[in-house]
């Protein structure tokens, strides 16, 4: 709980820096430039799923399964068989995007402005795997705090030097403005690669010193594929669909009516402004996948089967605490926060449908963690690649027609199923009966009490002459101690896998 916690705190902070960052963009290059950004980022997303996704999870979990069997000599060897095989899996996709660039950008993207972003995601993406291999032996073997440091200095690095770029240079076309964005990013990447080399050596200690029994390569090979394909195919594959997603939008939005600036723009505000603020709430669920998933392998490797249900039912009721009210108060006080920070009207659109699409989303990932630790990669991403085809389709089926609405009624339905099939298997899995009032009905019930309180109390606030950012900020406030009120009257959080009491 303390890895959590502390890795909790980085990740709401380091949200929070990406929030003014997000806002710093907006106003510095506007939604049409984040909307290009946005374009390129699947492309970045592919890459990595297709060449550290499944070694970094393999990392982890090996980690904290040779550190329970008291085996370091192993570890160095799971780091560094790691590197040598992300470096090889990088080669040929690394070359093929520097080679055709320009058939990229123009016909899977759509517009020749991504091109130079496109080109310097190469030495991006090869530093970034190279820091995510050695953080996330951090993660596995529980030494949470040079990681999660280390990480918000990143962002914060990372802000800055955007920021700066872009005020500095002052690209006079959209597509440097693109690039600027990327540099900067690169630079901060060959920072972080190199602290986290440095840390990696001094927590580990030299190689010859190192206790446990050496693995043949052949050997580790093996258990790093058995973790590190089925994950890394799924979320190729996951991220392949996604990408599609990403690129069909403007373009079904051209075809219902909108032009290219328009269309890109409209991209831009909701994946740019209105999904990040939706997803502040969720800063602490990658601290606790990150714990979770290697803890669970630990106790799989001394087979802790009740240690197993105990910590998930504890994680899980925790998570649910949070993430319900904090989503519901968005749904219905996002609108005039986001309005005023990004200074954009369509910051409210269809914020209720985009936030239960989250909240599923969640669940799912929730469910990610439980079977990766463990060792049920397989039914996870068999999964996420059922839920990901159906938000294809859907979104084929609906942007045309009914706009960036018709994205997030696809968002949310196919979230849900995949939610739901996650979950079936989770409790098939581990024995677990799902603890259905603690978990579900008592948060969501002080939800809705805090999310219609909240909006009246805004209400109130702004006749009573409070512009809307503070009179949002006093509803969300109220809707909170209403939330914890409610909970207490009910008896959750102490019961049945909540919070502990």
């Amino acid at each position: 709980m303390r890895g959590v916690a502390v890795l909790t705190i980085t990740g709401v902070l380091s949200q929070l820096v990406g929030f003014v960052y997000r806002i710093g963009l907006t106003r510095l290059a506007g939604a049409e430039i984040l909307g290009l950004y946005q374009l390129i980022l699947p492309v970045y997303s592919v890459l990595l799923s297709l060449t550290s996704v499944g070694l970094t999870t393999a990392v982890s979990n090996l980690s904290a399964w040779y550190q329970a069997l008291g085996n370091q000599r192993a570890i160095y060897q799971v780091r560094g068989q790691a590197v040598k095989l992300f470096f090889l899996l990088a080669l040929m996709p690394c070359s093929l995007l520097l080679l055709f660039s320009d058939g990229a950008s123009v016909y899977l993207l759509g517009d020749a402005r991504t091109q130079l972003g496109l080109i310097l995601l190469v030495p991006c993406l090869l530093l970034t795997g190279t820091e995510n291999l050695q953080k996330h032996y951090f993660y596995g073997t529980g030494r949470v705090y040079p990681a999660a440091i280390t990480e918000l200095a990143e962002q914060v690095l990372r802000s800055l030097l955007v920021l700066a770029l872009l005020w500095r240079l002052a690209p006079d076309t959209a597509e440097k403005a693109v690039g600027t964005i990327v540099l900067g990013m690169a630079l901060c990447e060959v920072v972080s690669a190199l602290t986290q080399t440095v840390l990696f050596r001094v927590y580990l200690g030299p190689p010859a010193g190192l206790s446990g029994e050496k693995l043949t390569p052949k050997a580790l090979r093996g258990k790093i594929g058995r973790i590190a394909l089925p994950l890394g195919f799924a979320a190729l594959l996951g991220n392949l669909i996604s990408s599609a997603n990403a690129v069909l939008i403007p373009r079904l939005l051209v075809q219902g009516g909108m032009d290219q600036g328009e269309a890109v723009s409209a991209y831009g505000v909701t994946f740019g402004m209105t999904l990040p603020m939706l997803l502040l709430p969720t800063a602490f669920l990658s601290a606790l996948g990150l714990v979770l998933t290697p803890k669970l392998s630990q106790y799989s490797a001394l087979g802790q089967k009740e240690a197993i249900r105990r910590q998930v039912k504890r994680s899980v009721g925790a998570a649910n605490l949070i993430l319900i009210p904090a989503l519901a108060l968005l749904a219905v006080l996002g609108s005039a926060i986001g309005q005023s920070l990004y200074r954009d009207d369509r910051v409210g659109d269809h914020l209720p449908l985009l936030a239960l699409g989250v909240l599923f989303s969640c669940w799912q990932t929730l469910s990610a963690c439980v079977l990766s630790g463990v060792n049920r990669q397989g039914a996870s991403a068999g999964i996420a690649l059922a839920a990901d085809s159906v938000q294809l389709v859907l979104t084929c089926l609906t942007v045309g027609r009914w706009g960036m609405g018709g994205y997030a009624f696809s968002f949310a339905l196919s979230a849900l199923l995949g939610a739901v099939l996650s979950w079936r298997v989770v409790s098939r899995e581990i024995g677990l009966s799902l603890p259905v009032f603690s978990w579900f009905t008592a948060p969501t019930l002080a939800a809705c009490l805090a999310a219609s309180c909240g909006d009246l109390m805004e209400t109130v606030l702004l006749r009573a002459g409070l512009v809307s950012f503070p009179a949002a900020v006093g509803g969300l406030c109220f809707g909170l101690l209403l939330y914890l009120a409610a909970l207490q009257a009910m008896g959750a959080g102490s019961k049945g896998g909540g919070l502990p009491p």
